[in-house]
């Protein structure tokens, strides 16, 4: 078993999607007494086990794992409720002795852990709805130039980015404080005593063909019918579920729109801006991080701790 320094430390494995974070997760889990700890914003929910390629029923019954699966595709999910289940579940865990490894793509879940996030009150459903109201009513550039008007400093949002422009819009009318005064307070950490920051990224190359390759292993899996099942609950369409990596493109292959092998096609190639974007992310925004290309490397860099 690898020795690790502080009982009360948590490690954090970021890095993006078809990366291999899950499997160096189970393996550092077993070598160090581990659990894992989800830090993806759509493995969350429990409608999509497949097309979000979550852990397996097997892995899970394996090595403990937390924060899977456990909100309902109907349910927003964000990074404020992700942090207030995390910051419990920590203190919980740490007093048992294990060693909480949180592994995922998102990267504002990480930086919640790392940087604390904005303590912005709840906001009512009817505000979210006049908020979305009002962008059909206006249409997007009037949409944002009426939020610069009371939050300026939401200049550098694309007029395209629909959901934090009406964030930015419903906070400002159901507080009266604009979004930019939360994001300026002090924050807090969630992990106050962190042993490792790791980003798994492989070659680009290497990870583009993963990318690639997942999308048929999920189809031959039952992605198919997993995504006919949320079709069939008939969902709001602008609920994160609904957008997840997959869930558009069956969408339109179910309504008739293209055939399967077309939807395979965008969905690998979906994929695979996804993973550059998140790339970008982590090299912007993680540069005191240690890079590694593979697993090997990960258990490596962690045991020479």
């Amino acid at each position: 078993m690898l020795g690790h320094s502080n009982m009360n430390s948590v490690i954090l494995i970021a890095g993006p999607t078809a990366s291999g974070k899950s499997d160096v997760a189970m393996a550092l889990a077993r070598a160090i007494g581990g659990v894992i700890i989800n830090a993806d914003a759509i493995q969350v929910y429990q409608d999509l086990r497949v097309i979000t390629a979550r852990p397996s029923p097997e892995d899970e019954a394996a090595i403990p794992h937390f924060l899977y699966g456990y909100l309902d595709g109907e349910e927003r999910g964000s990074a404020g409720k992700w942090a207030k289940q995390v910051a419990s579940l920590l203190a919980d865990i740490t007093q048992t002795g294990q060693v909480p490894i949180l592994v995922g793509g998102t990267g504002l879940y990480f930086k919640a852990l790392t940087d604390g996030l904005a303590d912005i009150p709840a906001i009512a459903d009817d505000v979210r709805k006049q908020a979305q109201a009002r962008l059909e009513q206006i249409g997007p550039t009037a949409f944002k130039a009426e939020i610069l008007t009371f939050d300026p400093e939401m200049a550098h949002l694309s007029v395209n980015d629909r959901q934090r422009l009406i964030r930015a819009w419903e906070v400002y009318h159901a507080t009266g404080n604009n979004l930019s005064h939360y994001h300026n307070q002090p924050r807090q950490p969630i992990c106050q005593t962190i042993e490792a920051k790791f980003i798994l990224q492989p070659p680009r190359d290497r990870l583009y063909a993963n990318c690639d390759a997942r999308v048929p292993k999920m189809l031959t899996m039952g992605a198919l019918a997993e995504v006919e099942t949320l079709r069939d609950r008939h969902l709001a369409a602008d609920l994160p579920i609904m957008k997840a990596l997959g869930v558009p493109e069956l969408m339109e292959h179910l309504d008739g729109k293209t055939n399967l092998s077309t939807a395979q096609a965008h969905i690998q190639q979906n994929t695979r801006r996804f993973a550059k974007r998140q790339m970008t992310w982590f090299r912007q925004q993680c540069q005191d991080w240690t890079f590694v290309e593979k697993g090997e490397d990960l258990m490596t860099a962690f045991s020479a701790l």
